[in-house]
């Protein structure tokens, strides 16, 4: 019976976390400055984007590893 009260709590959760993020998202208006707003700043991003696409992107440095060296073995106290 627990895990049953269990699942339909965490199903309740799930569903009204879903409604919350649903409530919060897109919101309309008419209010031509907010529009215009909107798209400059869309055309903002999109003229970056752009001008990162065009720009040649700088190749990653190569550093030269470090050879790995073996530690020696430790001579063994028993055999001295």
């Amino acid at each position: 019976m627990k895990k049953v009260s269990l699942a339909i709590l965490v199903s309740l959760s799930a569903v009204a976390g879903a409604a919350y993020a649903q409530d919060n998202g897109i919101m309309m208006s008419t209010d031509p400055a907010k529009a215009a707003d909107v798209e400059q700043r869309a055309q903002d991003l999109q003229n970056g984007q752009q001008a990162m696409d065009s720009t040649p992107a700088m190749a990653p440095k190569h550093h030269k590893m470090a050879p790995h060296h073996k530690k020696a073995a430790k001579p063994d106290a028993a055999s001295s």
